[in-house]
């Protein structure tokens, strides 16, 4: 039987350590992409010359390593084929940004395509877009109409139209997308992928034909979550040549139970069959101990209308403007109508327009008091190509309903696949949550992912067939320091708020080494316990909960914590050591023991 072909990036890097070469798989990879990909979803393919150049450059960077182990190590993504949609430049490609009249030879690499290379990926095209990336539909493009890879007459979503579907094919291992209004997202959720749209900032977007340029993100493609995640490590950071780069950290992990603000009616069209799937995935979000909290999305959808009926158009037609005036001929059609509205709006609207954003900004931002992550279906339809052609603008506007105010208000947001309609159509949801939160973000699609286990895009293989190894990279997080908290800041009692309020979150319950006794303090509002570390044999586990407090905010806390308690060292159960709350040995003189309870949290209910 033949080897299974490498899909994820875990697949890949087991393929080459147990010796295969990029060029047995590459070039073999390569054919298939020249004789079996659909050819409208790619622009240029890398011909057989420029690989061989790209794999021969790639095994010369192996030469320098002492051995290829070192080799492997220092190139986390070496061999591994990746793809590119084609209004991100690619040194030595045209990017045509799916307008031949506007093609140009990159003479250079985008930020992004420069870091994958250097972490030994390899390009193996570019690929198709809706023109200049306007459009939610993946159909307005001269090169061709992509289609889902589960129904040949339904739409791919785009403007990241070809990068999906050679994903979720399994034709690359990932793919580069850009994201404005949900470009990243809606065809993840039409080709059942993962659609990472970061923080608008954390990746450069230098070499990108802008869209809207002080909107747009690159966005990745890939069929797991840890995938995406890895590439993401890769391409973020900051950028001094671009003007836009805004590099921010933020937590590390999501709480363990989170509040997810879901729409209070949520809005579906079209003959997709989506509304029960959306159903299944609440109940799937509450099946994995989540609180879902259903709020009125009117001011969000507020926002969404600035995006195409305001004056940020515009953006679209500075990039444009001259190519616009000489060969309006060369552009699609629907695509000029939406540029030319532009003409329509002057200074002082893009002022005005300007004053609701930050008005709608400081509003909506009191959101996250009230819910951690909000929970949307990915596209409230997939039309089918006929759909498009009747209604090109309205069946494009449906598609944005939970895309378009993502960016605008500097949010992140994680498409994932989420089910199958009883026709067979692929349903994902989106993950969205304050900017800078990519990291806690991914960390949460990981469990999403995992609880079900679905087939990655339309390969046919299932999560957790072929290599499960950890990726070798997370995206960036703020540093945090690990307290072990024993009693009033344990989850849901009186303190807790301490640590929540300065971005805590929390990693694990666990119980501590069984050498600790637990004494209920006297005379404590609110009552507290007291922590006493004793000799081996004369103590028990107690339960504590581990809470990631961001280093930022250890000095804040701490001037909270009143004597006789403190911070010093706890050995958990597992053998960590971490800093965590401890008693002063005076305050334990005539308190109650309460060891035998096995926490405070137990005490409590005995009370």
């Amino acid at each position: 039987m033949a080897p299974t072909p490498p899909l994820t990036l875990p697949d890949w890097r087991r393929a080459y350590r147990e010796g295969a070469s990029p060029a047995q798989l590459l070039h073999a990879l390569n054919q298939r992409l020249h004789s079996d990909s659909p050819p409208e979803a790619w622009i240029t393919l890398t011909s057989p010359a420029e690989l061989e150049a790209r794999i021969a450059a790639l095994e010369q960077r192996v030469a320098l390593h002492p051995d290829r182990a070192s080799a492997l190590r220092a190139l986390p993504l070496f061999g591994v084929p990746f793809a590119v949609k084609d209004n991100i430049d690619v040194a030595g490609l045209s990017t045509t940004a799916a307008c031949p009249a506007f093609e140009r030879l990159a003479m250079s690499d985008a930020h992004a395509v420069a870091r994958l290379l250097a972490a030994g990926a390899v390009c193996m095209g570019k690929t198709n877009l809706d023109q200049f990336a306007t459009g939610l539909v993946g159909a307005r493009s001269p090169y061709g109409r992509p289609s889902s890879t589960f129904a040949a007459e339904r739409i791919s979503g785009g403007s990241s139209s070809g990068s999906a579907v050679a994903v979720s094919r399994g034709d690359v291992a990932f793919a580069l997308g850009t994201d404005t209004a949900g470009s990243g997202r809606v065809p993840a959720g039409f080709n059942n992928l993962v659609g990472l749209k970061p923080t608008p900032g954390r990746v450069s977007s230098s070499g990108v034909v802008p869209a809207c340029r002080s909107l747009d993100c690159i966005s990745v493609f890939a069929l797991t979550v840890a995938d995406a995640a890895e590439v993401l490590s890769v391409i973020e950071g900051p950028d001094a040549s671009d003007a836009y780069s805004a590099f921010r950290l933020g937590a590390a992990q999501p709480k363990a139970a989170l509040r997810i603000g879901v729409p209070m009616a949520p809005l579906f069209g079209g003959d997709a069959g989506y509304a029960p799937c959306f159903d299944h995935a609440l109940a799937q979000a509450r099946a994995l101990g989540h609180t879902l909290v259903p709020i009125d999305f009117a001011p969000l959808f507020a926002v969404a209308k600035l995006l195409y009926s305001g004056p940020w158009v515009a953006e679209r037609h500075t990039v444009v403007q001259a190519l616009l005036e000489r060969d309006p001929g060369a552009f699609d059609p629907t695509v000029r109508s939406v540029i030319e509205v532009a003409n329509q709006f002057d200074a002082t609207d893009a002022f005005r327009a300007q004053y609701a954003l930050r008005d709608a900004q400081r509003d909506t931002a009191a959101l996250w008091n009230d819910v951690d992550l909000l929970m949307v279906p990915t596209a409230p339809a997939h039309p089918k190509h006929s759909d498009i052609d009747a209604d090109p603008l309205g069946a494009n506007a449906l598609l944005g309903t939970y895309t378009n105010f993502v960016n605008l208000l500097g949010w992140c947001a994680l498409a994932l696949p989420a089910g199958f309609t009883q026709s067979g159509l692929p349903f994902g949801v989106t993950f969205i949550a304050p900017g800078a939160a990519d990291a806690a973000l991914a960390r949460f699609g990981l469990g999403w992912e995992a609880s079900l286990r679905l087939p990655l895009g339309a390969t046919g293989r299932a999560l957790g067939e072929g290599s499960n190894e950890p990726p070798a990279a997370w995206p960036q997080s703020q540093a945090t320091l690990p307290i072990a908290v024993v009693g009033a800041h344990l989850s849901g009692l009186p303190l807790n708020g301490q640590l929540t309020e300065r971005g805590a979150t929390l990693r694990d319950a666990t119980h501590t080494a069984p050498s600790y006794r637990l004494y209920a303090l006297p005379g404590t509002t609110p009552p507290k316990p007291g922590l006493q570390r004793v000799a081996s044999g004369e103590g028990a586990a107690i339960a504590v909960e581990v809470w990631d407090l961001p280093l930022a905010e250890v000095g804040s806390f701490l001037a909270l914590i009143p004597a006789p308690l403190g911070l010093g060292s706890v050995t958990l159960a597992d053998g960590r050591s971490v800093h965590g709350f401890v008693c002063e040995a005076q305050a334990l003189y005539g308190a109650r023991d309460i060891t035998a309870f096995g926490g405070w949290r137990a005490f409590l209910g005995a009370l």
